[in-house]
């Protein structure tokens, strides 16, 4: 099943989402490779692809677990959430309609 992981990032995090970035790709790289990531990247906090120094709000990833129980504890692995990046995480099921 498909699980969406919402992630709200922590005030005054950039610098540790910069820092802690090729981790937390690394990761999603594996899902990918494994065939499982369906969609992933950050919110800017501005209409922008590059917001700069305004920086994310959060992030969103939706990919394939076995259960809810297993997305979480991926989720909870994430280097961002140990860095303090994340201040918030929840972790939904998520039923894809489209693409189809």
């Amino acid at each position: 099943m498909f699980y969406a992981i919402l992630c709200e990032d922590a005030e005054g995090s950039l610098e540790k989402r910069r820092s802690t970035r090729p981790a937390h790709l690394a990761r999603l790289d594996q899902l990918q490779n494994e065939g499982r990531l369906i969609i992933a990247g950050p919110h800017p906090v501005i209409d922008a692809a590059d917001p700069g120094p305004a920086g994310f709000s959060g992030s969103l990833i939706v990919a394939e677990f076995d259960s809810l129980e297993d997305a979480r504890r991926w989720a909870d692995a994430d280097p961002y959430l140990a860095a303090g990046v994340y201040a918030r995480v929840t972790v939904k099921p998520f039923n894809r309609v489209f693409p189809r």
